[in-house]
């Protein structure tokens, strides 16, 4: 670690390079629903959100999975700020590598949640 990240009492966590990032693995990490509304959140504020933001209805270790298979899958960057463990959409990265893709997701999405009434 790194003198300014102890400095900044910050921890690192292993992300994927952008040449490890792949397709499956986005598109795994996309097919959850509950992972699905962690990025559509995270899109729509468009900045960090601390892992304590998301009301998912499910356990606390579920949730930890989650972030963990974002974070693993290159969708999202975690970085702990103080004690909180903050979450950044990867979308210039999704981008660059998959043109077009997060877009679509998240149209399809928020589609889906209209027409399902949620």
């Amino acid at each position: 670690m790194t003198t300014a990240a102890r400095a900044n009492g910050s921890r690192d966590l292993p992300h994927p390079a952008l040449d490890e990032i792949r397709l499956e693995s986005v598109l795994h990490a996309l097919s959850d629903p509950m992972r699905l509304q962690v990025v559509r959140e995270l899109a729509a504020d468009g900045d960090e959100l601390s892992c304590s933001h998301f009301d998912l209805p499910v356990t606390k270790s579920t949730t930890t999975h989650h972030f963990r298979v974002l974070r693993e899958s290159g969708v999202v960057r975690q970085a702990y700020r103080g004690t909180a463990k903050m979450n950044g959409l990867r979308r210039d990265d999704l981008d660059d590598l998959f043109p077009g893709l997060l877009d679509c997701v998240l149209a399809a999405a928020a589609r889906q949640a209209d027409r399902l009434g949620g």
